[in-house]
């Protein structure tokens, strides 16, 4: 019988969680040199340059001043803010400022970072923390004003303690205004943090879908089956099982209910009912990408997961940029398919 996510059930000592800061896989070997802009997008360059400026920044900051009887302390830390549309590199350039840093050092989506404070409680992750030269926060959000305060207050400690910050966050293409009005917001939100922060725009169309076709149709439920007992390390999996047992883990332990898998098969996919079912399955999207673990369906289309009313909503932003991961993932599911 070919295993299920749904059977698993992965447990995470809190204590780890600070250790697997790290940046996905896929970004374990870049820099700034292998990011290539685009010629015809300027912004581009100009973000190498700026993510290179904020390393000397950080450095020098982590490296500190000469304080009472001559003892080194930490300086205040710098910040950086990129702000551009889905797939055009942000996640690359965050990595590749966490790979120029000295260690200790963390890399995490914003998700992940509330997680974090979440499972040490506030003190002890400040603590955890406050030693590191950089922070990278992918993802930043403004969504939920609970959590984006809470991160503030982390910032500002940690920016005190002398720990710079690098953070992304993704604007709509096309939507220049809202992508500004969305950074103007994440300052405003970190407001003992305003005067740090230096914004630097990201522009250019999403790479993941240049020239490429729409979503693959999905496969029949047989089709589907037979590739998942086929494929060693696949699991298969029905949608509305899976939306229940991802409601009964944190969101924290999602990297580690993937951890192992080589391709991930859902049956009768369907329109989520509800938004939590939905955002379970942004944060499930995201661990997928991060991983780069292709996926399949049977039933509707990955795009269609997310309704319209969603799309419409606060968690818009989410919602495009899962079904954008989705898509790249499943059309690398189709590929693979097929040449094999």
């Amino acid at each position: 019988m070919t295993p299920r996510l749904s059977d698993r059930t992965p447990q995470v000592a809190p204590e780890a969680l600070v250790d697997q800061m790290v940046p996905p896989p896929m970004f374990d070997d870049v820099s700034f040199d292998s990011y290539i802009p685009a010629p015809d997008e300027p912004s581009q360059a100009e973000a190498v340059e700026a993510g290179r400026d904020f390393v000397k920044r950080a450095q020098k900051a982590r490296s500190g001043k000469r304080g009472l009887f001559g003892k080194k302390q930490a300086s205040t830390g710098v910040g950086l803010y990129l702000d551009g549309g889905f797939g055009v590199g942000k996640t690359h350039l965050l990595a590749s400022i966490y790979h120029a840093m000295p260690a200790p050092k963390a890399f995490a989506t914003f998700v992940e970072v509330t997680h974090v404070v979440g499972a040490l409680g506030f003190a002890n992750a400040v603590e955890r923390l406050s030693d590191h030269s950089v922070l990278c926060i992918d993802e930043f959000e403004l969504d939920d004003p609970g959590d984006t305060m809470l991160v503030s207050r982390l910032l500002a400690e940690l920016t005190e303690a002398g720990v710079s910050i690098a953070a992304t966050s993704n604007t709509l293409p096309g939507q220049l205004g809202e992508g500004r009005f969305a950074a103007q917001d994440f300052l405003r939100e970190i407001r003992k943090l305003s005067s740090v922060f230096e914004t630097v725009r990201v522009d250019g169309p999403d790479y993941r879908h240049r020239d490429l076709p729409p979503a693959p149709e999905p496969r029949t439920t047989e089709e589907l089956t037979e590739l998942a007992e086929s494929t060693p390390g696949a699991t298969l999996d029905d949608f509305d099982a899976l939306s229940e047992h991802l409601a009964t883990l944190h969101p924290s332990k999602y990297k580690d209910l993937i951890e192992g898998v080589t391709l991930v098969c859902i049956s009768d996919v369907h329109p989520a009912a509800d938004q939590s079912i939905a955002l379970r399955f942004v944060v499930l999207a995201d661990r997928l990408y991060d991983a780069n673990i292709p996926v399949t369906v049977s039933g509707s289309k990955l795009d269609e997961i997310f309704t319209e009313e969603m799309l419409s909503g606060g968690y818009r932003k989410k919602y495009l940029r899962a079904t954008s991961r989705l898509l790249a993932l499943s059309r690398s599911a189709d590929t693979s398919d097929r040449a094999g």
